[in-house]
């Protein structure tokens, strides 16, 4: 059996804070406000995991009030969701993530963040597809303010 879950996270860019997207940290002037390291694509991936079980979201599992969690590494976070999902006899078949931002270009920094995904997710690369586009200038996003990510994930059931 394969169930598929959809995630989707936007933060505030802010100074004074690391851009991390994917697992990597990016050379950039702003970074992504929130309780964590902020990196959407982790956690867009994570809920989408969480979905396609029912089991809830990642505020739900990694609260923001609780102190453990601050500044925590989101990669982590999914190799917890991954456990859970192993647990529930599932493992992670495939990963389709948007990133929406209008700066800085993910392109140059697509491979390394396709290595990051693979390792946290303990599946191959060529089983996750990072894709990026623009706002267009259009709302939040289009004009600088915040970056946020879409992603798709099937998990099969283990045989």
């Amino acid at each position: 059996m394969t169930k598929v879950g959809i995630g989707y996270d936007i933060h505030r860019l802010v100074e004074n804070r690391k851009l991390v997207l994917g697992g990597v940290e990016i050379p950039y002037v702003k970074g992504l406000l929130g309780y964590s390291d902020g990196d959407v694509v982790m956690h867009a991936i994570a809920d989408a995991m969480l979905g396609a079980l029912a089991l809830g979201d990642i505020g739900q599992h990694f609260p923001d009030t609780d102190p453990k969690y601050k500044g925590i590494s989101s990669g982590e976070l999914v190799k917890k969701v991954v456990s859970i999902i192993r647990e529930k006899g599932f493992d992670v078949g495939n990963v389709d993530t948007m990133i929406l931002a209008e700066e800085p270009k993910v392109g140059p920094f697509r491979g390394r963040m396709l290595e990051a995904l693979a390792g946290v997710l303990g599946i191959a690369g060529d089983r996750i597809s990072i894709k990026a586009t623009t706002s267009e200038g259009v709302g939040s996003i289009g004009k600088g303010e915040a970056i946020a990510a879409y992603a798709v994930v099937a998990i099969d059931e283990k045989r």
